[in-house]
């Protein structure tokens, strides 16, 4: 969804300015031809094969190259595209006026790239303008509402935060109570003390170690698994390569709290969460799968978590991730892609 070819992305002001510079231009150029028709046609070339150009530079070259840094390859892209669409423009405006002249370049060249290739690049470099414009108003827009959101969060989380300290305390009271034999209770409270301190003075950063956003899911599903028999199945395959990065925390255990509130209650076959998670070409590969109760077709899996994970995504990988759900009969499954920096 992330990934739309560009021409998917125009829409009708594209459809109306593109209708407008062709009005205009015809408007002024119209006696420069011996009919109507032939200016009609020649118009509409010129409008097209600008159009193209611009459209390919802005949703092709400029997110994939220039805003990923790689500058030199943008320009000779950028070059090329000018200089091909020239000669391809020229060649049909000569074969529609009959006149060999206009496209035949061996022929004072000078003209011909003063006439087309330079007018050319002036106009692709002005359309990328203004889609950089654009696209710092939007970065802009959207920086404001991630520390507007991130404010609001801190301010719920401090409404609703119990002293640490007095929480602590009393945790190691009740450990300490335990008696010693209860090897289970002890380290199932004390993971649920690491969660807690984790989300209490860890996950309040912008970014964490990949690694505690990894143990914090482990022991998030461990804590789980209590609470289910033999024929639930969990499992979390976690390949050495996702280590040594940085991530937004709490970014994924929305995807397994969903998992383990819809997973199904099957008495006659396996019930089961499983979780997959590496790092490949920069890229974080996350998907994550469970077995649910086939409902009806009013009823589906996910809810207020999901919609929030989806926007939060949206504000802190823009254009960078790929989130693919499946709600199916029997199994609900999520694939995540995050292009890392």
């Amino acid at each position: 969804m992330h990934n739309a070819p560009f021409f998917i992305k125009y829409k009708l002001h594209h459809v109306i300015f593109w209708l407008l510079v062709f009005g205009i231009w015809f408007f002024f150029r119209v006696d420069d031809y011996s009919s109507e028709r032939k200016a009609f046609i020649v118009t509409l070339i010129k409008v097209v094969d600008l159009m193209i150009m611009i459209s390919v530079t802005n949703y092709l070259l400029i997110p994939r190259l220039l805003y990923r840094k790689r500058y030199f390859l943008f320009a000779i892209c950028l070059l090329t595209l000018v200089i091909v669409s020239s000669i391809i423009k020229m060649n049909i405006i000569g074969r529609v006026l009959n006149s060999p002249a206009l496209y035949n370049w061996s022929q004072d060249i000078k003209a011909r790239v003063y006439d087309n290739i330079i007018p050319h690049l002036f106009l692709v470099i002005a359309g990328a303008a203004i889609k950089l414009m654009f696209d710092y108003g939007k970065l802009q827009q959207r920086m404001a509402e991630t520390a507007r959101e991130k404010a609001e969060a801190e301010l719920s989380f401090l409404k609703s935060q119990i002293n640490p300290h007095f929480l602590f305390n009393s945790l190691n009271s009740v450990y300490f109570l335990i008696d010693k034999s209860n090897t289970a209770a002890r380290e199932t409270l004390h993971k649920f003390s690491e969660m807690l301190r984790y989300q209490l003075y860890e996950a309040n950063g912008d970014k964490i170690p990949v690694e505690k956003e990894i143990q914090y899911l482990k022991d998030y599903m461990d804590l789980q698994q209590l609470r289910k028999d033999e024929k639930y199945a969990v499992s979390f395959n976690c390949t050495s390569s996702a280590r040594g990065f940085y991530i937004e925390p709490l970014l994924l255990v929305s995807f397994v709290e969903n998992a383990f509130k819809h997973i199904s209650h099957h008495n006659d076959k396996t019930n089961f969460v499983r979780v997959d998670m590496q790092y490949q070409n920069s890229k974080l590969i996350f998907s994550i799968e469970n077995s649910k109760e086939k409902q009806p077709s009013i009823e589906r899996q996910g809810g207020i978590g999901l919609s929030n994970v989806r926007r939060r995504l949206e504000l802190l990988y823009p254009g960078k991730h790929d989130l693919v759900i499946n709600n199916q009969d029997d199994l609900f499954t999520v694939h995540l892609n995050i292009q890392l920096s």
